[in-house]
Parts: C-alpha cells; sequence; structure tokens
C-alpha cells in the first residue's frame, strides 16, 4: 500500500516541500525512512510509533519504509514528524483512505510521545513554500499559528495534537481556520527616545543622516559622553518597515527560534547588540547545521559593535564582505545556505585603551605606542567601509546643565521618513548588482552616483582637496557622495549644494586623525 502526504523543509531562510512517502508491504516488520534525513528525523519512528498508540491506532506489522522527496536535498530537524503520521495512518487507516483533501494539505510539527503537537522553527517560511507549491491547507502547531496564518492565500489550522487532525480529516469534530488579525499578532518594542541625548548635538545629526541615508556610522569619544546612548536610540528614528522587509525580517528570526511567542510577523526593525567575547561564527553565522548569525538577525535593521576594539580582529574583519554584498553565503560539507545581511553598521569605541587620549580635562595614561596598538585593533578596510566617523567629546558641566531637550524620536522620525519617500522615488525600478530593489542611499552602486549624485563646479573643487588632504580611497569618496546625497535629501534639495558636500566630508575626518 503506497500513501502520501505533504510537508516543508528549510534550505536557509526559503521553505521547498516536500512529498512523503509511505510504502508498506508484506515482510519483516520493520520501519526505515529515507531521503537524506538527519538524526532527528530518524529518531521519528519511536515518535511516531508513540504517537499512533495515543491515537488509538495499530502500528502495522508490516515493512514500513518512508521516503522524503526530492531525496537529493538534505532533510534537517523534526518538522516532518507529523506529515510521516498522516502518511502512515492513511495507508492503514480506512478513515482517512478517501480523504480527498490530503493532497491539498501540508503538515508540520514535532510529535511528542503522548500524541501533542510541539512548536517548529521556521512556520512561515515553511507556509509560504507550502502555498507557492498550490497548497491550500497547512496544518501547524498551535504555537506556530499565528506566525504561519500571516500569509495570505492558504487556510491555516493550528493543532494541539495528533488526535485533532485524525478527528479533523474522519469529519468526527473539525478545527476552525484561524483568521489573522494584524493589530493583535505584531512585535512591539519601545525604544528610548533622542530627546534625553543632551549636548551631543553633532553626534544626533549624524545619527539622523545615517537612519535617513541606511549609512554605517563610528562614534568615537571618551567614556560616558553618550555613544552607547546615541546608538541605542536608532531604531526609534528609523523608518517604517514595509511588508517585504518584515516578511523577510520574520522568516529569519523564525529559522532563528528567536520569534516571540504569539507573534506573526516583526514591524520594529531589529537592534542586534552582541557582546564583544562572541566568536566569528556567531557573528556570521554557520554550525553543522548552518544557523543566522548577528548580521542577518540584524537584517533591516541595526547592529552595534559596543567597544569595538575589544572584538578579535577575525570576528571584526567578518563583516568586510557581508557590508558590500548585502548577504552571506556559509558552506559546509554537507550543505550551502544563503542569509540576507542589509544592515546598518554602528560602533563606538575609545580613542585610547585609558580612554581619555584628548579629553579636555582628564589625563591621558596611554604612550603613543599603546594608542596606535590599541587603534590598530580595527582594520583599515573595515573603517574605510563606515560612511561616518563622527567625534563625541566630552562635555561639560554648564553645557550639561544648561542643555536643551533637543528633537524627539518621532520628530526625527518624520524627517527620514520624508527624506527615504524621496529616495523611493528616486530609485523605483532601480537595482543594485545582486539584484534586489534600492531602498535608500547607502545602496548606490557606482553608476547611480554618476546618475544622482553630480557636483558643481564648487563641489568639485571641495571633493579634489578632501581626497588629497584626508587620503581618501575610492570607496571613501563614493561614500562621501552617498552621505552628501542623503543630507541634501534631508534638506529636500533636488541638487547636491558644497553645503551639504561640506557636511559630508566632516564625517570622515576622524579617518585620518585616528588611523592613519
Amino acid at each position: 500500500m503506497l500513501s502520501y502526504s505533504y510537508s516543508a523543509g528549510l534550505l536557509g531562510i526559503d521553505g521547498f516541500l516536500v512529498t512523503v512517502e509511505c510504502h508498506s508491504s508484506k515482510g519483516m516488520p520493520s520501519f526505515e525512512i529515507v531521503g537524506l534525513p538527519d538524526n532527528a528525523i530518524k529518531e521519528a519512528k519511536e515518535r511516531v510509533r508513540s504517537a499512533m498508540s495515543a491515537c488509538s491506532f495499530q502500528m502495522p506489522n508490516q515493512k514500513i519504509v518512508v521516503n522524503l522527496a526530492p531525496a537529493d536535498l538534505k532533510k534537517e530537524g523534526s518538522s516532518f514528524d507529523l506529515a510521516i503520521l498522516m502518511s502512515l495512518i492513511s495507508s492503514t487507516e480506512s478513515a482517512l483512505k478517501n480523504c480527498k483533501d490530503l493532497d491539498k494539505c501540508c503538515f508540520i510539527g514535532e510529535l511528542s510521545l503522548s500524541g501533542a503537537v510541539r512548536s517548529v522553527r521556521g512556520a512561515l517560511c515553511m507556509t509560504l513554500s507550502a502555498k507557492n507549491a498550490g497548497k491550500k491547507y497547512m496544518f501547524v502547531p498551535e504555537e506556530n499559528v499565528k506566525e504561519a496564518s500571516a500569509v495570505d492565500g492558504i487556510v491555516v489550522y493550528g493543532i494541539k495534537s495528533a488526535t485533532d487532525i485524525v478527528d479533523h480529516f474522519s469529519g468526527a469534530k473539525p478545527l476552525t481556520p484561524h483568521t489573522f488579525v494584524k493589530e493583535e499578532h505584531i512585535a512591539k518594542t519601545t525604544y528610548p527616545d533622542f530627546k534625553d541625548v543632551l549636548g551631543q548635538w553633532v553626534a544626533c545629526r549624524g545619527a539622523e543622516i545615517a537612519a535617513a541615508g541606511g549609512h554605517n556610522m563610528l562614534l568615537i569619544g571618551p567614556p560616558g559622553t553618550g555613544k552607547s546612548m546615541i546608538a541605542k536610540r536608532l531604531p526609534s528614528i528609523l523608518p517604517e518597515m514595509t511588508l517585504e522587509e518584515s516578511l523577510e525580517t520574520t522568516k529569519i528570526h523564525s529559522v532563528a527560534g528567536i520569534l516571540p511567542e504569539g507573534v506573526s510577523l516583526v514591524n520594529e526593525r531589529p537592534f542586534r547588540s552582541p557582546h564583544h567575547t562572541m566568536s566569528a561564527v556567531s557573528l556570521a553565522g554557520g554550525g553543522k547545521n548552518p544557523v543566522p548569525g548577528e548580521i542577518s538577525l540584524a537584517n533591516n535593521g541595526v547592529l552595534f559593535l559596543d567597544e569595538l576594539p575589544e572584538f578579535q580582529r577575525n570576528v571584526i574583519d567578518s563583516l568586510r564582505q557581508p557590508l558590500e554584498d548585502g548577504k552571506i553565503t556559509i558552506t559546509r560539507v554537507a550543505s550551502r545556505v544563503t542569509y540576507p545581511s542589509n544592515f546598518m553598521l554602528v560602533c563606538a569605541m575609545n580613542p585610547c585603551k585609558c580612554g581619555y587620549f584628548g579629553h579636555p580635562t582628564r589625563e591621558c595614561t596611554c604612550t603613543q605606542a599603546d594608542i596606535r596598538k590599541y587603534v590598530s585593533k580595527v582594520s583599515g578596510p573595515l573603517v574605510d567601509r563606515m560612511d561616518m566617523q563622527i567625534e563625541v567629546p566630552a562635555i561639560d558641566y554648564k553645557d550639561l546643565a544648561n542643555a536643551e531637550a533637543g528633537d524627539s524620536s518621532a520628530k526625527i522620525r518624520e524627517r527620514v521618513n520624508k527624506a527615504r519617500e524621496i529616495m523611493k522615488k528616486r530609485f523605483e525600478g532601480e537595482l543594485t548588482d545582486n539584484g534586489t530593489p534600492i531602498t535608500c542611499n547607502a545602496q548606490m552602486e557606482p553608476r547611480h552616483l554618476r546618475k544622482y549624485c553630480k557636483l558643481n563646479e564648487r563641489g568639485q573643487f571641495l571633493m579634489e582637496k578632501a581626497f588629497v588632504n584626508l587620503g581618501l580611497s575610492a570607496r571613501g569618496h563614493d561614500r562621501i557622495l552617498r552621505v552628501a546625497r542623503t543630507i541634501a535629501d534631508l534638506a529636500g534639495s533636488e541638487n547636491i549644494e558644497a553645503n551639504h558636500l561640506s557636511e559630508a566630508i566632516q564625517y570622515r575626518g576622524l579617518d585620518k586623525k585616528y588611523f592613519k
């Protein structure tokens, strides 16, 4: 007897449909699973056997072979348990043999020995793949139903136990499909407000420009001047996420298993701030079965590296390629996956080991050799990829006590959103070299710079002086143009004027001061 059911697997953040074929025949009783299963799937035999008993079904005293097709793709995880159970039951139980809807259904879920169905990772990704494969109904664990129901065009059922799904198909107790209500199932995060930052107007202005254009930013200054304070407020002024960005971010968080319980969509841009003791694999992603790293978890949001020189050199250097490509490919012997890594990098560091080099009142205890050694922990190529390098100086008591509160995050965000609308219209239909749509100025390729960042005679003169005096690379030249374009957009100017370019050049001055 040959029967079929359908499930879905994961390849990176993309799902693929899996046909679960179950063949039972006369012979020595056995139960085998083939089709490149990992150990978790091989162990499904005992979970399925126990779950069948919990459903009051007898395991057939036959030779049983379950094949997971396509057989040339590696299958990982416990999400195939439910589909294996359904395929096995439908081959032996008359109550399900004639069910015509089975070929329109997709099943994902891990079984417990009691027959309960447990949550799995990547439910959103697998539901999208089932919909794209033409399936009409999706059966997922109750804990994943809100996440899966965010996919439009497919009916999603949440199940608590294997008995529920058997009763549904036998007609004994039909399940009710879950209705998606966006407002009830979105992740909401409250971030601190920029009006709390006093005295650091240049740094706040730089943060606004960085948020508007999606630029990378390096903050340098003594301890306690507000570097981390500013960085942690960046998400509060970033533009709202589009539906496409929200779905992509949710897929990554779902695959990583960090999607909050009861949440369907992540609609706030992520802010990731890993500790400096992290490994390169934790940052870039990987492992025996590759999982997303911090740079992918920060996709469409902010990756904040505090105390940058304290990170291992190989860790921070692993950022260089993803910063340019907007994605990272992890290759292992058995698999090769690509995760998006389109993030905004924000770093903070002290100017020296003691932290007080250049401080107006406190003496620095470091020698020149100590300072060079400390700063050299950050590689030149990474610094060159920072669009904006902003000094956050110490402020005296009078300036702090008499400082007036600046604009609130809501007000700054309004200006950022207006600038992003200008960029959206400008780049409509434009693509990066990787084929992804351009959403902000930081993603412009050289051909876009020639088209949208033309300089007048005064601008050409300023850029030439900066290129020579600051010792800029070609990459540094292009990044200044991108920042200048953003400053012009915030000002509502169609062209890049001399004052826009001058401000952009000021944000590259620390390159020569600290890193040359």
